[in-house]
C-alpha cells in the first residue's frame, strides 16, 4: 500500500502544475460573465426574442372559423422568449500560465451574410410561455364555437384547454 501512495505522490509532484492550470481554465470557463449589452441587461450573445404577433394572427384565423364572427384575443405571458447568438470570444491573460495576474475577455457576435445584409447566427431560441388566453367573439355563447376556439387556441399556444376562456362579444 505504501508503494501505491509513493507512486501517486510522484505523479502528483510531476503534474501538479498542469492540473492547476486545467482547474483554473475550467473555473474561468464556468465563471459567469459580468459583461452586459447596452440594450437590456441580458448577457452578451442573448437577446429577447421578438414576441410573435400571435394575438393578431389568432384573431385573423379565428374570425374565419364558422360561427365565430368578430373576435379579440388576449394572451398573458408566463415568460418571454429569447435568442442566444453565436459569439466569437477571445481571452487574453498576463503573467505565468500557472497563475495569471490579469485577464481580459472580448466577445463579438458572429454575423453571416444573408439576403438582406449581415445577420447574427442564432445558436438557440426559446419561445414565450403563455399563462392563459381570453377570446371574446360574437359566437361565444354557442358551445360548438367555444369548443372550436378553445381547441384552436390550445393547439397554437401550447396552453391546456382549462387556461383558455371564450366569452360572448357584447
Amino acid at each position: 500500500m505504501k508503494m501505491k501512495a509513493e507512486g501517486v505522490r510522484k505523479i502528483w509532484d510531476r503534474y501538479k502544475y498542469a492540473a492547476l492550470v486545467a482547474l483554473i481554465g475550467a473555473g474561468l470557463l464556468l465563471w459567469p460573465g459580468g459583461e452586459r449589452n447596452s440594450g437590456g441587461g441580458l448577457p452578451i450573445g442573448q437577446e429577447k426574442a421578438e414576441p410573435p404577433e400571435l394575438q393578431a394572427q389568432l384573431e385573423d384565423i379565428l374570425s374565419t372559423v364558422s360561427g365565430v364572427g368578430q373576435v379579440r384575443v388576449l394572451l398573458t405571458v408566463e415568460s418571454d422568449g429569447e435568442r442566444q447568438l453565436a459569439q466569437d470570444m477571445e481571452l487574453e491573460y498576463s503573467g505565468p500560465t500557472a497563475s495569471p495576474e490579469d485577464y481580459s475577455r472580448r466577445s463579438e457576435t458572429v454575423l453571416v451574410k444573408g439576403g438582406s445584409g449581415a445577420e447574427p447566427v442564432t445558436v438557440r431560441q426559446t419561445y414565450p410561455t403563455y399563462r392563459g388566453a381570453l377570446v371574446v367573439c360574437q359566437g361565444g355563447d354557442r358551445a360548438e364555437v367555444r369548443l372550436a376556439v378553445t381547441e384552436a387556441v390550445a393547439a397554437l399556444t401550447g396552453l391546456t384547454t382549462d387556461r383558455v376562456t371564450v366569452a360572448k362579444w357584447q
